[in-house]
């Protein structure tokens, strides 16, 4: 399942940590919730291996509908992102206006 591969890159503290930043609708801030996981201090590779799970159609990019159901790869009871949320994390890690996030754009926004 997908919250066991996450679980052998992030601690629960970590996860925990993340969800709690944006328990409330139109919470959530990207840049907030990859500190409070911790995703910002692990390697590239680790990167790659998160940006895998979330790409769940292994299309090699994550689309808006992925985005959507961010939080829920952290948590099965964790809610899906706004429209806006989702719109504005979309809009950060989407380099070319193509309306999805490649992995270079994924490694930017945690890097950034």
């Amino acid at each position: 399942s997908f919250g066991m591969a996450l679980s052998s890159i992030l601690t629960e503290a970590e996860i925990a940590a993340g969800l709690q930043s944006c328990q409330a609708a139109d919470t959530f801030d990207y840049k907030t919730f990859f500190v409070k996981v911790g995703l910002n201090s692990k390697s590239k590779d680790q990167v790659a291996k998160v940006f895998g799970i979330l790409d769940q159609d292994r299309s090699g990019f994550i689309e808006e509908e992925e985005l959507k159901l961010f939080l829920k790869n952290f948590s099965a009871s964790a809610r899906a992102l706004t429209d806006a949320e989702t719109k504005a994390f979309l809009a950060a890690g989407d380099s070319d206006g193509d309306g999805k996030i490649g992995v270079d754009g994924k490694t930017a926004l945690i890097k950034r």
